[in-house]
């Protein structure tokens, strides 16, 4: 027979035991939520995209940094166009005659000719406002203080689709006196924050003829099959079909109001994407190496040395005798040194996982040009389990 004191303490014991176990429960929920990942960061929407737009303009209001104009014509030719078609006529005497040739002779300082370019974002509409980046065209020092006029804004089929003015807000800052110079950032560009309107609208087209499609990323014929399992899962079969290894086909609700709540469900769906593919990205510009964690290394072999060479020159003064009525004459006189070093013969281990190929590598004391060649060299003998990738 149990004793009441005795069955007390079990009781107890049993509560620490079930918050442990709901602890470690709660704890280990979100580690496997979060090998998940929503299906809006694996695909985009077949149709829906931004557009760019592209426009030429002029800046003004700027403190002496414009366009030096003899050395960029094309300013004064814009802004004597311009005042023409505000009713200003520009009569000065110039090889031009009249119009654009005619305002060569002024010295403008406070203008400056610019690119403006945007992005039409997808279902915009007329009457809202986009972001515009203005970039210096001519030889302008700065655009910091500057006003952008108004500029029609234009897509690939040459229809305005934007009008952007408005004051630039430059990043940066910089002084310059008596041949000294101190810049920070760059000067020659700008961004208006909703600095045009939107003036046409883009067809966007979600469904046809009732059905969607969806675009992968990334092309993975496993994600794909995953993707496909999911929406089928939620939505019922049939609802996803996988037309090759980066498109799905979705059978959408007709009404338009039912497909946009058929999306926000949809994009907000948990898919555990497949294991990427063992990959190295090599930048031969900085020198930098990334690699993912499916990066492996078979057992090989490797010896490295460099070879450096060395030239050291210093000028050597000859002075001719005594009475021998000669001149004294400097001559350069170079030492060069070659120096290679031992590239002792190291076995690299297999190794398994991310950390173990590191190590392996560091073990060769390179520099990371070093472990470019390496590399390469190691994926021509097979010993390196990933793709290659230089850029």
């Amino acid at each position: 027979m149990v004793s009441p004191l005795t069955l007390m303490r079990l009781l107890r014991l049993l509560r620490r035991c079930g918050a442990l176990l709901l602890g470690a429960a709660l704890a280990l929920t979100p580690f496997s939520l979060a090998q998940a990942e929503r299906l809006k960061d694996l695909v985009s929407i077949q149709g829906v995209r931004d557009n760019p737009l592209i426009g030429y303009g002029l800046v003004v209001g700027l403190d002496g940094t414009g366009d030096q104009t003899m050395q960029t014509p094309f300013t004064t030719q814009t802004l004597s166009n311009m005042l023409a078609n505000l009713g200003i006529s520009i009569n000065n005497a110039g090889p031009g005659g009249s119009g654009g040739g005619g305002a060569s002779n002024m010295q403008l300082k406070n203008v400056a000719a610019v690119m403006v370019t945007a992005k039409l974002p997808a279902f915009s509409r007329p009457g809202e406002a986009i972001d515009v980046t203005v970039s210096s065209l001519g030889n302008a020092k700065s655009l910091r203080g500057g006003t952008l006029l108004l500029t029609p804004l234009k897509g690939a089929d040459g229809q305005v689709y934007a009008l952007s003015q408005g004051n630039l807000a430059v990043g940066g800052a910089g002084a310059s006196a008596n041949g000294s110079k101190v810049q920070v950032n760059q000067l020659a560009a700008g961004r208006i924050a909703g600095g045009a309107i939107v003036e046409r609208a883009v067809p966007t087209m979600v469904s046809q003829g009732g059905t969607i499609q969806l675009e992968l990323n990334e092309m993975d014929y496993d994600t794909t099959q995953r993707i496909v399992g999911a929406v089928n899962r939620t939505f019922g079969d049939g609802t996803a079909n996988a037309l090759d290894g980066r498109t799905i086909q979705l059978r959408a609700p007709a009404d338009t109001a039912q497909q946009v709540a058929f999306m926000a469900q949809l994009q907000n769906l948990d898919v555990k994407p497949a294991q990427a593919a063992a990959k190295v990205i090599l930048n031969a510009r900085t020198g930098s190496i990334v690699m993912n964690q499916m990066v492996t290394l078979q057992n090989c072999a490797v010896a490295h040395g460099n070879l450096s060479v060395v030239i050291n020159t210093q000028p050597v003064v000859s002075q001719p005798g005594a009475f021998s009525n000669g001149q004294t004459v400097v001559a350069q006189q170079s030492q060069i040194q070659m120096k290679q070093d031992n590239g002792a013969l190291k076995y690299i281990t297999a190794g398994a996982n991310l950390a173990e190929v590191v190590k392996a590598l560091n073990a060769l004391g390179a520099t990371p040009a070093d472990l470019m060649s390496i590399l390469q060299a190691m994926k021509a003998a097979g010993a390196l389990r990933a793709e290659l990738e230089i850029i």
